[in-house]
């Protein structure tokens, strides 16, 4: 029976740090994206639903808050989360050395 071949394996990381850094940049990044996540569903399916009938004792104009927060506060969060998210990206990525 042969001997397995010794050649170095193709697929392995030229430099043996970058899989616990290419590790650690996916790590920030999944928490950084699990928690923009928790805030949009808190508002959206928070603000906008669950709390929306103790909300709704308030107004916005002369809307209730309770509707204000399903109809335009959710969109208006998520647009600020998507800022937040190409911000808190662009430091991460200069940190770990993957900037563009």
């Amino acid at each position: 029976m042969p001997e397995p071949d010794s050649a170095p394996n193709e697929n392995a990381p030229k430099n043996p740090g970058a899989s616990s850094s290419s590790s650690a940049y996916w790590r920030s990044n999944l928490r950084l994206i699990g928690v923009l996540l928790f805030f949009w569903a808190l508002v959206s399916f928070g603000f906008g639903i669950l709390l929306a009938p103790a909300l709704n004792a308030f107004k916005v104009g002369s809307l209730p808050m309770g509707f204000w927060w399903a109809q335009q506060g959710s969109i208006y969060v998520f647009v600020v989360l998507i800022f937040i998210y190409a911000w808190r990206m662009d430091k991460l990525d200069r940190k770990h050395g993957v900037n563009e």
